[in-house]
């Protein structure tokens, strides 16, 4: 009776510094063929350990200023020492059109940008259960000083002071749990009553009176 949009769903999934987002997404991507990530364009140089076209699209700084003036970004940012980020407007809006729910894994910025040009996209932020958790874990990873430890925690801060831009908080403190959640929240969006998009209602006197025969036999 109920004939719903075919259309797939935009998501953004940010988070705090540790919180597990990328961990809750994995999850997620393994759970549900029709779940998938978006693969970022970026102008930074490709790590030994990355593979062009699955953990970035690496293309060089010209070529990613090209395809601003293109208008072929949702959204994208210049970060910390000059890299470029961007998400693909065309891959993303195919992956829609075919019925594909999209996640974004960005920035409270990024966020944003998308916000105003798409309102029905759904916005998850992912939050670790305290700062002092954060602190362990990227304590945990040893790689870091003291004074970029001090950084990470001014971004935190500044992203949490934006979490009323999104639709939904999830405390990350049990990985499944968190993982649930999100899926109850993408189920939820999916029941939305804007979502229906045509409502075939048989006759009415038709089928009372169908239901009355049945009655009486």
């Amino acid at each position: 009776m109920i004939k719903t949009k075919s259309k797939g769903d935009l998501i953004i999934i940010s988070g705090t510094t540790c919180a597990g987002k990328g961990t809750v997404i994995k999850k997620l991507l393994s759970r549900h063929n029709d779940i998938v990530l978006s693969t970022s364009y970026t102008s930074r140089d490709k790590r030994v350990s990355e593979i062009d076209g699955v953990d970035y699209y690496f293309v060089s700084k010209e070529e990613f200023e090209e395809k601003i003036k293109n208008g072929d970004f949702l959204e994208y940012a210049q970060v910390q020492y000059g890299a470029y980020y961007g998400t693909p407007k065309r891959e993303v809006i195919e992956l829609l059109n075919k019925g594909k729910d999209v996640i974004l894994e960005i920035d409270v910025q990024g966020a944003k940008q998308i916000k105003e040009l798409y309102p029905e996209t759904i916005l998850i932020f992912i939050m670790a259960p305290s700062m002092r958790e954060v602190k362990r874990r990227i304590e945990a990873r040893g790689d870091e000083n003291i004074e970029q430890i001090i950084a990470r925690f001014k971004v935190a801060y500044n992203e949490i002071n934006q979490i009323n831009n999104y639709n939904y908080v999830v405390v990350n403190d049990d990985l499944d749990e968190a993982v649930r959640k999100v899926e109850a929240i993408l189920v939820s969006e999916k029941l939305r009553v804007d979502r229906i998009e045509t409502v075939d209602v048989e006759n009415e006197e038709e089928i009372i009176h169908e239901l009355l025969i049945d009655k009486n036999k």
